[in-house]
């Protein structure tokens, strides 16, 4: 029987990541190689074991492995079934260089929060449309990176409602263009972990939850006014119609075709059909 093997690989529109990679392999060994990016590696099935500068690694599935540029590595399968990986590559904007040497003695980190977060990062990363959330997640990995291999003394950071504030209002103009934590931060002279941070302390909800939340505002007052799905999801700042669904059934319970049926003719609900509360989702980045 061949050896299977399953990848894919694409370059999403979120800064610091410089692509991500998805495979599944059975009998593939990788050779000894570099990479010019950070590597960050999670196992979902089966281990990986590795040489990074001559010292022999493993990846079982709770364990998130960093793996820094320049320094040769390679890879195999640690168990006969193989095993089935998600990796994101990172340029030195999240990871400085100078964090080289710590990544060396200690690539494989042991960090169940670590862990939940590189892996709710590929699921917003394989969502068209969510490229904020993903910034968002990618923001606090990068903190919690930094926090494993250079440990600090300093205390947690305060709560900053003007800086909130600031950010809020910058969502609020950019609705349906949409904004970059990036550009958020070159605009309010704060980094974009600490801009994630004070929203989130502030108004108990993250930048990118608000946004959607305002967008799906706006698309069922659309919907109300009679405009169709595939026009809404544009006119609202979705990517497509698809992705205003995942997020409008999200907050409101129903599709916005459901919505759109319930609607009324004489301005009151129709009997019988209930749509649920919108609210934002509880749910944290941080």
């Amino acid at each position: 029987m061949a050896a299977e093997q399953e990848v894919t690989a694409w370059r999403p529109r979120v800064p610091g990541v410089v692509e991500v990679f998805h495979a599944h392999f059975t009998e593939y060994a990788y050779p000894m190689h570099v990479h010019d990016a950070w590597t960050l590696l999670i196992v979902d099935d089966g281990a990986v074991r590795y040489d990074l500068d001559r010292h022999e690694h493993g990846t079982p599935d709770d364990t998130v492995s960093l793996l820094p540029p320049h320094v040769p590595h390679n890879g195999a399968a640690a168990t006969p079934e193989g095993f089935r990986k998600r990796v994101v590559y990172l340029d030195g904007s999240q990871l400085p260089h100078d964090l080289i040497g710590a990544a060396v003695d200690g690539p494989d980190l042991r960090d169940p929060l670590l862990r939940l977060r590189v892996g709710q990062l590929h699921t917003a990363l394989t969502l068209a449309g969510d490229e904020l959330e993903a910034e968002s997640r990618l923001t606090f990995i990068g903190e919690r990176l930094r926090e494993r291999l250079r440990p600090s003394t300093e205390s947690a950071p305060r709560p900053d409602p003007v800086l909130a504030r600031r950010l809020r209002e910058l969502l609020d103009a950019h609705v349906v263009d949409g904004l970059t934590l990036d550009r958020a931060g070159a605009l309010l002279h704060a980094h974009p972990a600490h801009l994630v941070r004070a929203f989130s302390t502030a108004y108990g909800i993250a930048p990118h939850q608000y946004l959607m939340s305002r967008r799906v505002d706006r698309a069922r007052r659309l919907l109300l006014d009679g405009l169709p799905a595939g026009e809404v999801a544009p006119a609202t700042g979705f990517f497509d119609q698809p992705h205003l669904t995942r997020h409008f059934r999200k907050l409101v319970g129903v599709t916005p075709g459901q919505y759109a049926k319930g609607r009324a003719t004489t301005g009151r609900a129709t009997t019988g059909r209930a749509t649920a509360p919108v609210g934002p989702r509880t749910d944290s980045v941080a």
